[in-house]
């Protein structure tokens, strides 16, 4: 790749921080994006010549043409990273929380994609990748909307890769799948297995895309934890208590 220009949604904290410290590290044309520009400014000063910063939320109506004017200052972009995302456990189903949980996971994650989809296709080919979860293999209980949600990303990531197929696109796509991960995301007052850094987590959906790798499950342990679900019958998984 010879522009070397990424842009990355979500990176304020969390993994998507940890991912534009190493595309910095790198040397690499870096477009952050986030709803706190403090934070964004933070990353900015680790390398002010190479780092863009665009404050923006992905739910907003206007996101799009931000997302372009964060392209142009760049001079064009070679990958999208989304890592943008929220999720609830919430056994008591607060709508509020459901609802919230779906507009940014499914309506934002598709805004986004979708202009770097068509961004893209007009301009002979890119990578998009994105951090979705393991969480999308089966419905969990303590988290509906979040699961749901990873799902609907997985999904539409196939999707969107057989029709770049269909359209001769050339865009590579990167369904990166971490199982739970030490963020601000995950609620203090829950106790999660196999909690796992999100300095290791980043290192290797760093990797994957340098290796396009199609899906990408972290770490070892998940994988084979996912494909034991996938061998659980629908009739015996809902019956299971998931406690949180």
């Amino acid at each position: 790749m010879k522009s070397k220009r990424i842009i990355i949604s979500g990176a304020t904290s969390g993994i998507g921080c940890e991912i534009a410290k190493i595309y910095i590290s790198q040397g690499w044309k870096v477009g952050i994006i986030g709803r706190r520009e403090n934070l964004l400014k933070e990353l900015q000063d680790l390398n002010s010549s190479n780092v863009f910063v665009q404050a923006m939320d992905i739910n907003s109506d206007n996101a799009t043409q931000q997302f372009q004017n964060l392209i142009t200052q760049l001079g064009g972009m070679d990958i999208y990273f989304h890592v943008s995302g929220i999720g609830y456990q919430n056994t008591q189903l607060d709508y509020a929380k459901e609802l919230n949980t779906v507009e940014t996971n499914c309506k934002g994650f598709t805004r986004m994609v979708t202009f770097a989809f068509n961004y893209f296709a007009e301009h002979g080919g890119g990578h998009i990748a994105a951090i979705t979860s393991i969480a999308g293999t089966k419905g969990l209980g303590v988290s509906p909307a979040y699961s749901a949600t990873k799902r609907y990303q997985n999904q539409y990531l196939q999707c969107l890769a057989q029709l770049s197929s269909m359209r001769k696109a050339k865009i590579i796509f990167t369904d990166i799948r971490p199982g739970f991960v030490a963020t601000d995301l995950l609620n203090d007052s829950h106790n999660y297995p196999m909690l796992m850094n999100k300095t290791d987590v980043a290192k290797a959906a760093y990797k994957a895309v340098e290796k396009k790798k199609r899906i990408k499950i972290i770490d070892w342990r998940y994988y084979f934890l996912v494909a034991a679900w996938k061998c659980i019958p629908n009739c015996i998984w809902e019956r299971i208590s998931v406690k949180n």
